[in-house]
């Protein structure tokens, strides 16, 4: 019955009159809208290098990475003063700087409220307008999944107030920053840049875990544009990330960053990904287009990503700022492009669901969602001809040490020389070598599992015949369990193969001797 009324909604605004201003037309979730800006220092990073890249003077004051953070959250009281778009906008003025006074936010926000009067005459209304947020009211008791929102390229966090507003309206909370750089408040489109925004997607997480009503087993990542490359890279180092969405993301845009070449994050990888994602495109552009522009499309990573359910939804109303309600709310007639006010609310109503339901099936394993998710948009109540839909289902585990592992525990450790083989034979992305299995067989051997110790010993010695130290450490777990005659077997052997080896001389003595 509530997907019924959202539909109903949507479609009729196909014959309404024409809008003038955005209008945001999802129906809020069960939840009020809590909103508290939070603002602290990541002092594992240095932010202002000595003297100041700007005015060559020394730098002041406090040198660490400034985290200004908006946290969306379901409240537990309606009651309480909504902000305003004026309000977001006011806190773009502290978010490198937490020292401004009130006179020096202020002026800063009518430097920006001129420019979006410049840009859009309606702006005076849009600044006006009441947001669904209420500051510092009371957190609802519970425990809801969180949404780290990643925004574009030196974007601020408030750039997607409608879509962060909509999901704690359902039980999300909700956490952004702005996209800086390194050591400045401006983005930088390189690897630091990435990075660094990755990094700030890490701290987010680190301060959900602060929060008593975030269930820290469910956590997703967001991002526009480049923020929807940052939040790919931030996954890739992040396993606990359960699910990532990309309003038009850069990993689509920059694939030499991504492709495993020379000048690639080396650490974003198909193998690393194993995560439901979403992707939602802009209308697609046609193939003159691409070529005059110079697009590289020799290597897609969503083409890739064959050990993760993907998701592609073509907006086909929307180009790449649309993605963005900052920039809906103050969007000139010009920039519609082909497409009315009201059918690019729509649409971007439609994705903002999407994205809802999304979050709704890997991360509350909503059953209801997951049926949606499988549908045609067009069955879904999308305006026909709005949305299409590419959707790829995880073919297979990856072939990764992680795998290796798991069927070293499912089908046994004495299996690993053969597990091994058959994963290297349908190319598996990693390789052992006889430091790393030794050390694996020590941890072993100190957790008390002498025979796993012992048959990952065996492997390595299977795997590497000629290292000396791996039929010495063999040796050494046998003697520990008490296989007495295997261990002069292998100690002997490990000497044959290194005649200095002292220790297997002594560990020999000691054998015989008992």
């Amino acid at each position: 019955m509530i997907r019924s009324q959202f539909a109903l909604l949507l479609m009729a605004a196909g014959i309404a009159h024409a809008a003038d201003t955005f209008e945001f037309k999802n129906e809020p979730g069960p939840h009020a809208v809590g909103l508290k800006i939070i603002q602290q220092y990541d002092q594992s990073r240095v932010f202002k290098t000595r003297v100041s890249l700007v005015t060559g003077q020394p730098s002041s004051g406090e040198r660490a990475r400034p985290m200004q953070m908006l946290v969306w959250y379901p409240a537990d009281s309606a009651r309480g003063k909504h902000v305003t778009m004026e309000d977001y906008l006011a806190t773009r003025a502290t978010e490198d700087n937490f020292t401004l006074d009130a006179a020096a936010v202020k002026s800063a926000t009518a430097r920006r409220i001129a420019d979006n009067q410049a840009r859009f005459p309606l702006a005076a209304k849009e600044l006006a307008r009441p947001m669904w947020a209420m500051r510092d009211v009371p957190e609802k008791n519970g425990k809801f999944p969180v949404v780290i929102y990643a925004p574009s390229y030196s974007a601020a966090a408030s750039e997607n107030p409608d879509l962060c507003e909509y999901l704690a309206s359902h039980g999300y909370i909700v956490i952004a920053s702005a996209s800086m750089g390194t050591q400045s408040r401006a983005m930088t489109t390189d690897i630091a840049g990435v990075e660094a925004q990755a990094s700030d997607i890490g701290y987010l997480i680190s301060h959900a875990a602060t929060m008593k009503h975030a269930d820290m087993s469910q956590i997703a990542v967001a991002g526009f544009s480049w923020g929807g490359l940052s939040n790919v890279a931030a996954a890739a180092r992040d396993d606990r990330v359960k699910a990532l969405v990309v309003l038009d993301g850069s990993v689509r845009y920059f694939p030499q960053m991504v492709d495993g070449g020379k000048d690639a994050i080396h650490y974003i990888n198909p193998a690393r990904l194993q995560i439901p994602l979403i992707y939602f495109a802009q209308k697609p552009r046609t193939l003159e287009m691409l070529n005059r522009s110079g697009a590289n499309i020799s290597y897609n990573l969503l083409n890739k990503m064959e050990y993760s359910d993907v998701m592609i939804a073509t907006m086909h109303p929307m180009m790449h700022g649309h993605f963005a309600s900052d920039n809906l709310h103050f969007l000139p007639e010009a920039e519609l492009g082909d497409y009315t006010r009201d059918e690019v609310s729509t649409a971007y109503g439609w994705v903002s669901h999407y994205v809802l339901r999304f979050l709704d099936a890997y991360l509350k394993r909503d059953a209801s969602a997951v049926a949606f998710l499988d549908k045609k948009p067009v069955a879904n109540g999308v305006p026909p001809h709005m949305m299409s839909m590419d959707m790829r289902r995880a073919k297979s585990a990856p072939l990764t040490r992680e795998t290796f592992a798991a069927q070293l525990a499912a089908r046994g450790f004495d299996q690993a020389h053969s597990i091994y083989k058959e994963m290297q034979d349908k190319g598996a992305s990693f390789t052992l070598d006889a430091d790393t299995i030794n050390s694996w067989g020590y941890e072993l051997l100190r957790m008390g599992k002498q025979k796993e110790s012992i048959a990952i010993f065996q492997f390595g010695t299977q795997l590497i015949p000629q290292d000396s130290n791996l039929f010495d450490s063999l040796g050494e777990a046998q003697a520990e369990a008490g296989l007495r005659e295997d261990a002069i077997r292998n100690y002997n052997r490990s000497l044959e193969l290194n005649p200095k080896n002292l220790n297997a001389v002594e560990r020999l003595k000691a054998l015989k001797a008992g």
